[in-house]
């Protein structure tokens, strides 16, 4: 069956780890779009994470999809018009934040160009054994404006796509199931990277965006191409006709791939679009 999406996780898989996209990948992703195929980034960034990379690959050209927050929100990169967007009940959020004060984690929401967090100082965890400023981490890497509140419960009064925790990675590693358990029935949780793990609406992950947009644009499930290497990529991965993961993708999103290709920083998704397109 003829490719039509072509989906790509951003952090470990479209960018090296320098967050650049190379040219060799660059130049693959437009020959795919010259061929009519679309491009989706699917994401744990909010919206405003993805404008600079959607402007880099011409997606608004293309009519590409930006797939964010890990599938809570879908929106057209061409026209803004939201696809499918499911965010999270203020009850639940409020309840949840609760318990995450039990916790040595720092939470905090996005909304539009804004970061929201209490305590724009409470910013250090340790990431393989080196500090980090992780609210600084997330500023530069999504575009966003920091804003303090005195207690996150007021911005959890209207619907929110994404409550964020980041943490030391050993200590998420031993906390994050505690942390998620009184809500596994009511939210979705999970990892994006060793030292983040977070909480959307209940059934949210990025195949079920996919399988909630892309039928309206007449794109079926067998004709998309989904790269990841992460956690959060693993559903996408298995639903789509052809799931691709990286070589530096985690053991989990490996087992439900039809294939592994390169790593990130060797071009992986080009050398797979090579095979695929031919």
């Amino acid at each position: 069956m003829a490719i039509k999406a072509i989906a790509l996780d951003i952090d470990g898989t479209l960018t090296n780890d320098e967050k650049v996209v190379t040219p060799c990948t660059k130049e693959a992703l437009f020959a795919a779009q010259r061929a009519g195929i679309r491009l989706i980034l699917a994401s744990g960034r909010p919206v405003q994470g993805l404008r600079a990379l959607a402007r880099e690959l011409e997606l608004d050209r293309y009519h590409g999809l930006l797939v964010a927050y890990n599938g809570a929100h879908v929106v057209d990169a061409e026209s803004d018009e939201v696809l499918f967007d499911q965010p999270m009940e203020p009850a639940v959020m409020r309840e949840l934040l609760d318990h995450l004060r039990s916790f040595d984690v720092i939470p905090w929401v996005t909304e539009g160009e804004y970061l929201y967090v209490e305590d724009a100082y409470r910013c250090m965890i340790s990431h393989r054994g080196r500090e980090r400023n992780i609210v600084k981490y997330e500023r530069d890497a999504c575009d966003l404006k920091i804003r303090e509140v005195h207690d996150l419960a007021e911005v959890l009064d209207r619907p929110q796509d994404k409550i964020l925790t980041a943490a030391t990675d050993t200590y998420l590693a031993a906390h994050a199931d505690e942390m998620y358990a009184p809500f596994r029935d009511r939210l979705s949780g999970m990892f994006t990277a060793d030292f983040y793990f977070e909480f959307m609406a209940p059934g949210i992950n990025k195949a079920h965006a996919l399988a909630g947009a892309l039928p309206k644009l007449g794109i079926d499930a067998a004709e998309v191409v989904a790269f990841g290497d992460g956690q959060n990529d693993a559903a996408m991965i298995a639903w789509a006709g052809t799931g691709v993961a990286m070589a530096n993708a985690i053991d989990e999103t490996k087992a439900v791939a039809d294939m592994v290709t390169a790593s990130n920083n060797e071009d992986g998704v080009a050398v797979a679009l090579e095979q695929l397109l031919a």
